[in-house]
């Protein structure tokens, strides 16, 4: 922990120290650092890649007749104010990479250049982007409706299940896979529980490090996280609106519960059983090829009589993603499979309206109908029990949909999950 901060009451990325120890002592993790520099080379670049956009409209705007210029001198203005707002992004995104501890190599001339870097594509520029937008999500008092909507309902089944009267919470291991920028994971341990978030994509890693460990004090840093939305603006104000972050400071108010981050793919990273109390998934079982692996390692890794709680729609990531492979099944296909994998469904509901990364002043929104639900897997003799029945009658297939009238509902309103997708799509968990 050599790295981190030495005042920090609590450990922070505690396997993430494991893996640059790796990647940058051995020759072997070449790969991996490659990846690393990859992303620091689209975060360095972020400004002028957002200037070439607004260049564009800046030349086409100048080659326009005068009068018509004259008509847009305000908006002309106002591009100065987006050129602004991206530049003090830039200024936040280089606090960002300064302390380095995903990155050790380099001097501070690395961070300094503007100019495009070898390797870095659309899609890199795309996802430095939207962790500009996540950490508002995360972190901001602007998003807190939202991070409600979300977070709220899971936190809320977790201290119902797992009550401080009759747990000593400390002791109640949560795994949080596809952590992002961290808030879930710290909210549960600032109730206690010994929390550990997953995160698969460095540009989450980088931005949750940045934030859980190295922000001293809050509402420290501003933000312009709706600056590259030059559509549905009602006002000019709207595109070039701050935030403020972070709205807490988890460095002057640690946790009560352990808290760590772990950097890996999820199905590489957690293969032992019987390891946690539970598991708590917010918009993230969809970024599977096959999902059905995500709820068999979910139930492998908790304990027997641990729960998983889960709120998000089902977009599927790799639906449309040329070169992978997917699978979509339906929240009806979804109960019938987890109930064949073993799970008890305790609650389930649907309908849950949820917004991601969504800017509240926009004249388009978007949202889901999102599910939730909380699922137990059974005490240790329900395997053995489970085998015996399946010797009987060795079915050919699945079972059909087990229907709870109290718990689980599926209408033809209801199954609809997505209503209308806009920018938030690509900013999930890659």
């Amino acid at each position: 922990m050599s790295d981190m901060v030495p005042s920090l009451p609590f450990p922070m990325h505690p396997k993430m120290q494991e893996d640059q120890a790796l990647a940058f002592s051995a020759k072997q993790d070449e790969e991996e650092r490659r990846h690393i520099q990859k992303v620091q080379n689209a975060f360095q670049y972020y400004r002028r890649y957002a200037y070439l956009r607004l260049n564009r409209k800046e030349d086409y705007l100048l080659s326009l007749s005068a009068d018509d210029q004259r008509l847009l001198s305000k908006y002309r203005t106002h591009l100065d104010i987006v050129r602004h707002c991206i530049d003090c992004n830039q200024s936040v995104i280089r606090e960002i990479l300064r302390d380095r501890v995903l990155y050790p190599t380099g001097g501070e001339s690395d961070y300094q250049n503007d100019e495009a870097p070898a390797h870095v594509r659309h899609g890199d520029m795309d996802q430095a982007q939207s962790t500009l937008k996540l950490i508002a999500r995360d972190w901001s008092a602007e998003c807190a409706i939202e991070r409600e909507q979300s977070y709220k309902p899971i936190i809320d089944s977790i201290e119902e299940y797992y009550k401080p009267s009759d747990y000593k919470l400390n002791e109640i291991k949560i795994l949080v896979p596809g952590a992002g920028l961290g808030r879930l994971t710290y909210e549960l341990a600032c109730r206690g529980y010994a929390c550990e978030g997953n995160e698969f994509s460095y540009f989450m890693l980088i931005a949750s490090n940045f934030v859980l460990n190295l922000c001293d004090y809050e509402n420290k840093h501003v933000l312009y996280p709706w600056v590259h939305q030059y559509v549905n603006n009602m006002r000019r104000a709207d595109q070039v609106a701050s935030v403020r972050f972070p709205d807490v400071c988890p460095v002057k108010n640690p946790p009560k519960g352990n808290i760590e981050m772990a950097a890996g793919d999820f199905l590489e990273v957690y293969k032992s059983p019987d390891s946690y109390n539970c598991v708590a998934t917010c918009f993230f079982i969809d970024c599977a090829n096959n999902v059905i692996d995500f709820i068999r390692t979910i139930y492998k890794i908790l304990v027997p009589g641990g729960i998983w709680v889960n709120l998000g729609p089902l977009l599927y990531h790799y639906s449309d993603v040329s070169g992978q492979n997917s699978i979509e099944p339906t929240y009806e296909d979804l109960i019938i499979i987890m109930e064949s994998v073993g799970f008890d469904i305790l609650t389930s509901r649907t309908g849950i309206r949820t917004k991601y990364a969504q800017n509240p002043q926009s004249m388009k929104q978007s949202e889901y109908q999102s599910l939730f639900w909380l699922c137990r897997k059974p005490p240790n003799n329900f395997e053995q029990q489970q085998q015996q029945q399946q010797e009987q009658r060795n079915p050919q297939e699945p079972p059909d949909l087990i229907v709870h009238q109290n718990n689980v509902g599926v209408n033809d309103a209801e199954a609809e999950i997505e209503i209308e997708t806009e920018t938030d799509d690509d900013l999930k968990q890659t």
